[in-house]
């Protein structure tokens, strides 16, 4: 097949196409940040966009500041305030425009920066009702002090400003996607109900007057249960998004980042967005929010493993926050917070910083490589998420467990239809909500059929215990220690670390143990169940991890993947690639029953060498990028720090 073009066509690249991948960042200008509209430098706006473009960048999220492109005030009289809005003193011109209360200038400033994007081969993402920017609520002055997610005067005017400036700029090449704004869900208080109809009226408003191209969520901090959920985005809009900022994702910030937790966070929340929600999911915000976090090498060899690895697991683009550094703006929000100040692609000087670099690489390699699109993923097992637990963190240590051993995952809500898989997860099970027991005897079914059930109890009430694992409870309690734990009955015998919350003493009626406390008690068991496997564990494994610094990747980290590895077993014995190193991330792509695409990440900053074993009949027909060759039964394979390596692999003789 033909290599991608440097420059993709309008009408080739679509941000929801399955396999698609875009590469990107947030732009604010590099002279002025968020006040580049009223203090618009054509020239400076220009030599930006040739620079990122240069650099191997294609898409560009930006954003029309709302009160510069609304600036409308309220005139009043004490018992009428709003007897008219006006632009200042100006009143309203009667054309579109005008009644809308957009700003002709302003607009132009828009169409211009348009205008340039398309001459450097640039795609834009807009964040349409852009209120909310790095700490600091805009808003039009006629508008202020009321909610704009709950207030119908600021939302009949957010309407006005959305449906004229979609229809203003709806023909325009350089135009990719709409954003219903940066973060919206910041700018004020709503509950589920207002939330949903907030973002169904703004996303209708766009549509009625574009329906050719996505519609984007533009929000992050999304849960399957709350105010703000994933399901409801994925209703009302075509493309789901993640800003995974560690310090401001629970679980997130306690190891380096260029380590397997830290490298695994952008991949592991799309996906859980995505699976949840039913959409795609693009990492729209990404960023090691400065050097105080990351030096300039360690961010650029995080970004690689990253963007390999978004790529690998079906999300659908990675845009840096944000393009320049902007310590040298001196406006709000960057005199406010410190932390706005250094988090550019390139410093206050136009330096390019080596994650830009990176970037620009990894769209070189997706450009050499003989396929446009790169299949979707093979997955094994289905992971499910119950309301009274911690839904994101028994997600998080689930999806780098899977990973470590070495297959894959697909996330499901507990109220959600349950997808046919040979294995199933209900990792750290908490309170009385577990399952709807229509959805619970869904799952027995499949378990009786032959499928393998993993659960691992935190505090949870569960009906029919006995019945599904093999084990009576005898007594429950508080723990007033951690258990120490030793798993005799899995290969490597590892040691879990210490777990938390209730004990249940049990007898085994039927369960074969694999796993005991020191003082005996059984903690991991293994029970048929009809044709289908009931494995248990005692303790709840993936909260322990998801609160526990240096778990997954220090050398003396017990090595619990081997828990997943062996409920796996028999699953995994059906990918054609095997790997033992638990650094080491390997997705299967099937192009077809004989020809197989394999990505493989290093998700550690040391170099790895290892030997990947290939199903019989299988061989390696080409390395498309990084250091592998053919060996005896498999691959030798050598990846750089946070490297990646991409295989074709054929199925039959040479």
């Amino acid at each position: 097949m033909a290599k991608r073009k440097a420059v993709i066509p309008a009408a080739d690249l679509s941000l929801t196409e399955s396999g698609a991948f875009v590469v990107g960042c947030n732009y604010w200008a590099s002279h002025a940040g968020t006040n580049m509209w009223s203090d618009w430098r054509p020239e400076v706006v220009a030599g930006d966009l040739h620079t990122l473009a240069a650099a191997g960048l294609q898409v560009l999220r930006v954003f029309p500041l709302w009160p510069d492109f609304q600036p409308i005030h309220a005139l009043g009289t004490p018992w009428n305030p709003l007897t008219e809005i006006r632009h200042g003193e100006t009143p309203l011109s009667d054309d579109a425009w005008g009644q809308a209360g957009l700003a002709p200038e302003m607009m132009a400033h828009f169409a211009a920066l348009l205008d340039l994007a398309a001459d450097n081969g640039l795609r834009c993402v807009v964040g349409l009702v852009t209120g909310w920017m790095s700490g600091r609520l805009f808003m039009p002055p006629a508008l202020i002090g009321r909610n704009p997610l709950l207030d119908p005067v600021a939302i009949q005017w957010e309407l006005r400003f959305v449906r004229e400036f979609v229809r203003a700029f709806r023909g325009h090449r350089a135009l990719m996607a709409w954003d219903l704004g940066n973060e919206c869900n910041c700018m004020g208080t709503a509950t589920r109900e207002q939330a949903y109809v907030w973002t169904a009226t703004i996303a209708a408003a766009i549509r009625a007057e574009d329906g050719t191209r996505p519609v984007i969520s533009g929000l992050h901090s999304l849960t399957p249960a709350g105010t703000w959920t994933m399901q409801d985005q994925a209703e009302l809009t075509d493309l789901l998004t993640t800003h995974p900022y560690p310090p401001f994702t629970p679980h997130c910030g306690t190891d380096p980042v260029n380590t397997i937790r830290g490298i695994l966070h952008s991949t592991a929340e799309s996906c859980f967005y995505a699976d949840i929600g039913g959409k795609p999911c693009i990492c729209e915000e990404i960023g090691t929010l400065g050097r105080i976090t990351a030096s300039p090498a360690v961010a650029a060899d995080y970004m690689r493993a990253v963007l390999f690895s978004l790529w690998a697991n079906d999300c659908h683009g990675a845009l840096w926050w944000c393009a320049f550094d902007q310590d040298h703006l001196d406006h709000a929000p960057y005199d406010w917070c410190t932390v706005e100040r250094e988090l550019g692609l390139l410093s206050s000087g136009s330096q390019p910083k080596p994650v830009l670099a990176t970037m620009g690489a990894f769209r070189k390699v997706l450009d050499d490589l003989p396929f446009r699109r790169l299949p979707a993923r093979r997955r094994e097992a289905v992971c499910i998420l119950t309301r009274d637990q911690d839904q994101w963190a028994a997600a998080y240590s689930s999806f780098i467990l899977a990973k470590q051993a070495g297959f894959d995952l697909d996330f499901r809500y507990a109220e959600q239809p349950l997808p046919e898989a040979p294995v199933y997860l209900l990792p750290s099970l908490k309170g009385m909500w577990i399952l709807f027991r229509r959805r619970w005897l869904e799952l027995l079914s499949r378990i009786e059929a032959g499928a393998t059930l993993y659960l691992s109890l935190d505090d949870a009430l569960l009906s029919g215990f006995e019945e599904l694992t093999g084990l009576r409870p005898v007594t429950r309690e508080l723990r007033t220690a951690t258990a120490a734990v030793r798993l005799e009955g899995v290969p490597g015998q590892p040691e879990l670390p210490g777990g938390g919350g209730y004990k249940i003493t049990l007898e085994p009626v039927g369960a074969t143990v694999l796993g005991r406390e020191a003082d005996g008690n059984p903690v991991f068991t293994e029970y048929r169940y009809g044709k289908g496997r009931v494995f248990f564990l005692g303790v709840p494994l993936e909260m322990q991890l998801a609160r526990t610094p240096g778990v997954f990747h220090q050398a003396a980290a017990p090595e619990c993947w081997r828990i997943y590895a062996h409920v796996a077993a028999d699953a995994l014995k059906a990918r054609v690639v095997a790997k033992t190193h638990p650094l080491l991330a390997v997705t299967e792509h099937p192009v077809g029953q004989d020809e197989l695409v394999v990505v493989e990440v290093n998700q550690s900053p040391e170099p790895l060498a290892t030997a990947l074993r290939l199903a019989r009949g299988w061989r390696l027909a080409a390395a498309l990028h990084g250091n592998a060759v053919a060996a005896r039964g498999g691959v030798a394979l050598r990846l750089p720090p946070c490297d990646a390596a991409v295989l074709r692999l054929v199925r039959g003789k040479a």
